[in-house]
């Protein structure tokens, strides 16, 4: 069976950090783009990041620029997304999702889904 896990959610202050972590089973994790994406309560879901197969190509919304991070060992079969100078408009359930190969920043394009985990930045 294909399983995405996110974890590292939690309440945090607003200028504090968070690591996620996605960790994939059931496909050659590899040949897969590794996509972040969030849906806050009454929002869409949008998309923060995606990173490449290879690791060689990553894309931000331009809220995430400059203060996210994602990353993926893929020996670990793990991404990660790292969160920094955290707002208060952050706060949203986090979902990693798997796409074959090219990246893509459309939630549509993406047929694996974890089960999202909840972050919280109080102000």
């Amino acid at each position: 069976d294909v399983q995405l896990q996110a974890s590292g959610g939690g309440l945090v202050q607003a200028g504090g950090s968070l690591r996620l972590s996605c960790v994939v089973s059931g496909f050659t994790f590899v040949g897969y783009t590794i996509g972040w994406f969030r849906q806050a309560p009454g929002k869409q879901r949008e998309a923060v990041a995606c990173m490449s197969s290879s690791g060689y190509r990553s894309y931000y919304a331009d809220s995430a620029k400059g203060r996210f991070t994602i990353s993926r060992d893929n020996a670990k079969s793990t991404a990660y997304l790292q969160m920094n100078s955290l707002k208060p408009d952050d706060s949203a359930v986090y979902y990693c999702a798997a796409r074959p190969i090219i990246p893509s920043t459309a939630s549509k394009d993406y047929g694996f889904w974890g089960q999202g985990t909840l972050v919280t930045v109080s102000s």
